[in-house]
C-alpha cells in the first residue's frame, strides 16, 4: 500500500491540519504496517502556479517545448506520476476566508490535466484516477460543517470525484478558535471520527 499525505497549510510547522492529517496517516500505517508513505508540504515545497507560461507550455505540443516549457511541465507531471502511483491519499486542509488554501488550488490546477487524469467522453467527462481512498483532513477556526458557508467540502467532492476519485471521507476539527475547551474537544472527536473510519 502507497499513501501519499498533502499537507496544505500555508504553515510548515504547527499547523492543525497537518496535525489531522498525521493522524490519519499515522492510523493507516498502524492498519498497514507494511505501507510506504509519500509527504508532499506544499509550504516547504511549493509548486508554481498556473498562470500564462504555465499554460502555453501546457497548450505547447511537447516536440515543440522551449526547454523552459519542458522544464515546468514536468514539475505537474511529477505530481501525476505521483499521484497515479499511491492507494490513498491524506488531504491535511485548513480552511483560509471560507476556501481551500492556494497551496492545495495549485496542486489540483497540476494534477488536473485533460486525456490524463480526465477526459472527455460522448456520456460527459470521466476521471481517469480511480480506485484511491481520499481522506480529508479539515480543520477550521469556527463552525461550518453542513452550513451554506462551508464552500470546501462541496468543491472537493466535485473536484477530486472529476478527478476519478470518489471515495472520499471528510474528518472535521472545528471551533479551534473559539476557546482551548473548544479545541481540545474538537480534535478529541476528529480522534474518533478517525479510528472509526479506519478500524
Amino acid at each position: 500500500m502507497k499513501i501519499l499525505q498533502i499537507n496544505a497549510s500555508a504553515r510548515s510547522a504547527g499547523a492543525n491540519s497537518t496535525r489531522l492529517a498525521d493522524t490519519v496517516t499515522a492510523r493507516l500505517l498502524a492498519q498497514n504496517p507494511n505501507a510506504v508513505v509519500e509527504l508532499r508540504d506544499l509550504a516547504s515545497h511549493p509548486h508554481p502556479v498556473l498562470d500564462e507560461p504555465a499554460l502555453g507550455a501546457l497548450f505547447t505540443p511537447a516536440d515543440q517545448r522551449t526547454a523552459e516549457q519542458s522544464a515546468r511541465v514536468a514539475l505537474d507531471d511529477a505530481l501525476i506520476a505521483q499521484v497515479q502511483s499511491v492507494d490513498a491519499i491524506v488531504l491535511g486542509v485548513p480552511m483560509y476566508n471560507f476556501g481551500v488554501p492556494v497551496q492545495l488550488k495549485t496542486w489540483i490546477d497540476a494534477i488536473a490535466r485533460a486525456g490524463v487524469t480526465f477526459r472527455y467522453t460522448e456520456k460527459g467527462p470521466e476521471g481517469l484516477l480511480k480506485g484511491k481512498k481520499v481522506y480529508v483532513a479539515l480543520a477550521r477556526g469556527g463552525l461550518y460543517r453542513d452550513t451554506p458557508a462551508d464552500s470546501q467540502v462541496p468543491y472537493l467532492k466535485s473536484v477530486l470525484g472529476f478527478l476519478g476519485m470518489t471515495d472520499v471521507e471528510f474528518i472535521y476539527a472545528e471551533g479551534l478558535a473559539m476557546g482551548a475547551e473548544s479545541a481540545s474537544k474538537a480534535f478529541a472527536e476528529a480522534e474518533a471520527q478517525i479510528e472509526e473510519l479506519i478500524a
